[in-house]
């Protein structure tokens, strides 16, 4: 087993300009064991790069997320990120976890499907009629999975825009202090309490007001739960799917052979979209470290009880024992289990409705706009969690 015997390497490798998967991962993958990192703030912690190990640590639950509230996880940000259900253990992050499930499953969220389809090809409509250039982001990648979330929640349209601040702020790396960090996190939880009262006075045939009997009926979560889950619901439910949008168009423009290949074959669109989730590295680093409640060992080495684990999802999908040719974008790619969801207990709640949304968006588009392309400089996300275009121009 190897162990901690020298200094650890400075952390996130991958840059934000860009959606390339830092070198780096690549030395670490080759190096035996675990390579040790430290993030700006935080303790050093181990680095998971390949794939074998990033399902062990994601799927045991000898690694534990509640943990890290009793350490000074390793962050990119001052502040400490309490992630509501991500920062949960079973029991309770089951019981959370219990109440919103069924509103995610592949059967409930297919129903969705021709309200999405409508939205996206309204917005296809209005692109056309107003011409080219348009940001792709602003005007096509982000109203469709806002409109959707927001409708799930019951979010008045008039309030959507005020959620790109505070979901930018609750994903920011930036240098807010823990002070303004914390004061966006109160900002929306006390919007979201208010939305929470309207609905107990006037009922919805929505998710929210079904977790409102949960909490009123039942008692089966307090009512700062009720706030972080519609919270968490909220952030989490349009800010990845709205990044990768256009992360999946500009990784087909560059690589314009499959591009054409999903064109003349639109049926690939499920496939195609498994392997742009495998082959697209959306995080700056790895975040929420598992912290180890007991010796185990990992790829060779020995992480002792109470030590982080980080594990990089992007470098374990290009994993070259799991995947054959992994740095090639193969859009008919089969049997895809990649970990762009995650993996365990802690595997993305809302993945059946983003695989929708990303469907619906990336076939309708690349239908639409048989010359869709780049028309202008791209201007990246920087200091956040996530990777990929603010603003987007294209023409078609």
């Amino acid at each position: 087993m190897t162990a901690a015997d020298t200094a650890p390497l400075t952390y996130p490798f991958n840059t934000a300009d860009n959606l390339a998967l830092s070198d780096a991962y690549e030395r670490a993958r080759d190096t035996p064991g675990l390579v040790r990192v430290r993030m700006t703030y935080g303790e050093p912690a181990w680095l998971v790069t390949r794939y074998a190990e990033a399902r062990l640590v994601l799927g045991d639950l000898r690694f534990s997320r509640a943990e890290a509230a009793e350490h000074d996880e390793p962050r990119q940000s001052e502040g400490q990120r309490n992630s509501g259900i991500l920062s949960m253990d079973p029991p309770e992050h089951t019981r959370l976890r219990s109440l919103v499930a069924k509103a995610f499953t592949v059967r409930n969220v297919e129903k969705l499907r021709p309200q999405v389809r409508e939205l996206t090809h309204g917005l296809l409509d209005e692109l056309e009629a107003a011409g080219p250039p348009a940001d792709l982001v602003d005007r096509f990648a982000l109203p469709i999975p806002v409109a959707v979330i927001c409708r799930m929640l019951g979010v008045p349209v008039e309030d959507r825009p005020k959620f790109r601040i505070w979901s930018d702020a609750a994903l920011s790396t930036s240098s807010l202090t823990a002070e303004e960090f914390d004061r966006n996190r109160d900002e929306l939880r006390a919007y979201m309490a208010k939305l929470i009262e309207a609905h107990r006075r006037a009922p919805q045939d929505d998710l929210m007001t079904a977790l409102i009997d949960a909490r009123d009926a039942d008692d089966r979560l307090s009512e700062l739960e009720l706030v972080d889950l519609c919270v968490g619901i909220l952030v989490a439910g349009h800010e990845t799917t709205a990044t990768q949008i256009p992360n999946f168009v500009h990784t087909l423009l560059d690589h314009p052979g499959e591009l054409a290949r999903l064109r003349a074959e639109p049926e690939l669109i499920t496939t195609a979209v498994e392997e742009l989730l495998r082959f697209v590295p959306l995080g700056s680093g790895a975040g929420q470290p598992r912290y180890a409640t007991e010796d185990i060992e990992v790829g060779g080495t020995l992480v002792r009880a109470g030590s982080p684990v980080l594990v990089a999802v992007g470098a374990a999908n290009r994993d070259a024992l799991r995947f054959s040719s992994p740095g090639t974008l193969d859009l008919s790619r089969a049997q895809n289990q990649h970990l762009g969801f995650g993996h365990g207990v802690h595997h993305c709640l809302g993945a059946p409705l983003a695989r929708l949304e990303l469907q619906e968006a990336l076939g309708a588009l690349i239908s639409r706009f048989p010359h869709l392309h780049l028309a202008g400089d791209i201007t990246w996300k920087t200091e956040m969690l996530v990777r990929g275009p603010r603003i987007m121009p294209v023409g078609w």
